[in-house]
């Protein structure tokens, strides 16, 4: 089926082409104006029907020749067999294994007289035709770049070593101007993906309004064509930028048509130029890909008659919005619930919210500065960030003096270890007395409690004697004990081996006569 309807004038000066002239079909459809699969389609339609040339004079009126090249769809029009349901089959298209060949031979089972295979693959292309209808885009300056890695890699070898590394390239475009940046990185992860974003802004000299990008885990946490979910971070970046995230559909190229030109140029203006070279470190690679991305914006384009740098200094610069004062500090985004300590954990540091918060679930906002802790998205603390164990707990965070939040005071944790013996009750009183505060001792106390429903109350209170007899005071130690079976053995008068520190790897003599 053609592709278009032309005129027969047109349809004439295309037979005339190639009948006369000796053209190749691509020479036809530059001269003609047409696209080639055209071309290709009137000719092969006029050999079928047995179109002579020249035209015969019974040929030579529009009736006449459009009447004969579409004779067949014509009588199909007007005879033929009911046409399928080309959505049904497009849908049907979409499941795995599932071909048009298969399809059409389940259609000619229900249709013995229908469309051969050639008519009915036709007719499927020129109805798919009508649904790919595209508007094409207009770019605004300083509206929308577009953001992607590359496919194709580039080799980084360490000279000592001789360990091979594949650098993708990610690729930032201007959607007006083409300006493009592009950059080397081992990783799509978040910091990488954050950062890369932050040296492109700052090559461009501003921020454009949106930001459309791919649906790669750094970006979206879970695609979906109506109600994307921006990754926490990168929406957290956007926000301090002053710019949108826009993911494009998934599995729909035309949506960031821009991007995919701008990768595949520059797979073909870096990647390919440096196909020969060999680099032993990303720096060095990173040197070269960025004198050739100097190259390709300052070459002049064709049709154009002036480079990506030039339309971009001219038009688009003055329209993206300023760059923020400070850089983006990388931020990590959580969900904790306040323990009933009233703090919550960053590992390795534990930090206070105010007492009334216990219980609550939290979001937590970790750079390597600071901690922000949200409930429902009011900031209810911030702290400095600490990378070694402990707490750090701010006096108005505390409950009131005797108090300790109500229904959560030390004698609760005492009166509940207690339960378990009076071994357990010592053990949970010298935790929270080596606290600071009682309160920091109280989640650990709940897990020396709940080891009685693993290893029963009678191992655990063996296991707190021992751990007091060693004053080692801690949840780890007691739960070491209990696994490698130390609760069951005496501790011995004199025995040197009583006053080893406690840990899960360190088993002692014991653990190997309880194996015999």
């Amino acid at each position: 089926m053609a592709q278009e309807r032309l005129s027969v004038h047109n349809i004439k000066e295309i037979l005339r082409l190639r009948h006369e002239c000796r053209l190749s079909i691509r020479e036809i459809a530059r001269s003609a104006g047409v696209r080639r699969s055209t071309a290709s389609d009137y000719i092969r339609r006029a050999a079928a029907v047995g179109v002579p040339w020249p035209i015969p004079a019974e040929l030579d009126s529009d009736a006449a020749l459009v009447g004969r090249l579409f004779a067949r769809e014509e009588r199909e029009k007007v005879r033929g067999p009911a046409p399928p349901d080309w959505a049904v089959v497009q849908k049907e298209l979409r499941g795995k294994y599932v071909t048009l060949a298969l399809l059409w031979e389940e259609y000619r089972k229900e249709q013995p007289d229908g469309y051969s295979y050639t008519r009915y693959c036709e007719l499927f292309r020129e109805w798919t035709k009508t649904q790919r209808l595209s508007m094409r885009q207009i770019h605004h300056p300083g509206k929308k770049a577009f953001v992607d890695f590359s496919g194709g890699t580039i080799p980084v070898v360490d000279p000592r070593t001789g360990e091979r590394r594949e650098a993708k390239l990610f690729v930032a475009v201007l959607g007006y101007s083409n300006y493009t940046y592009a950059e080397p990185v081992f990783s799509e992860d978040i910091p990488t993906w954050v950062g890369v974003h932050t040296r492109a802004f700052d090559y461009f000299g501003g921020v454009p309004e949106i930001v459309v990008c791919d649906n790669l885990k750094s970006a979206v946490t879970r695609p979906c064509r109506y109600d994307p979910e921006i990754n926490r971070t990168y929406e957290d970046f956007a926000r301090h930028n002053g710019t949108a995230i826009i993911p494009a559909h998934v599995r729909k190229p035309k949506h960031k048509a821009k991007v995919e030109v701008g990768v595949q140029i520059a797979e073909r203006w870096i990647i390919a130029r440096l196909r020969k070279r060999t680099f032993t470190s990303l720096d060095e690679l990173r040197e070269a890909v960025a004198d050739l991305v100097d190259e390709l914006n300052t070459r002049v384009r064709r049709g154009v008659d002036r480079s990506r740098r030039e339309i971009f200094e001219s038009e688009e610069r003055k329209c993206l919005r300023p760059l923020p004062e400070r850089r983006y500090e990388l931020a990590e985004f959580s969900r904790a619930r306040v323990h009933i300590d009233y703090h919550i954990q960053v590992r390795p540091h534990r930090y206070s919210v105010h007492y009334t918060n216990v219980q609550a679930e939290v979001e937590v906002r970790a750079t390597t500065t600071t901690v922000e802790i949200f409930r429902d998205g009011q900031r209810i603390a911030s702290h400095v960030r600490s990378y070694r164990g402990g707490y750090t707990t701010l006096p108005e965070h505390m409950p009131p003096a005797h108090s300790a939040m109500g229904k959560w005071p030390p004698e609760r944790i005492r009166s509940w270890a207690a339960q378990t013996g009076p071994n357990t009750a010592k053990l949970a009183e010298a935790i929270m007395r080596g606290k600071d505060h009682p309160e920091q001792g109280y989640q650990s106390c709940l897990g020396v409690i709940s080891l009685a429903r693993d290893y029963g109350a009678e191992r655990v209170e063996r296991a707190s004697a021992r751990a007091i007899a060693l004053g080692s005071f801690t949840y780890r130690s007691l739960a070491a004990m209990l696994r490698s079976g130390l609760d069951k053995v005496d501790i011995r008068v004199g025995d040197t081996t009583a006053v080893l520190p406690l840990h899960e790897n360190i088993r002692g003599s014991a653990y190997y006569e309880n194996e015999n």
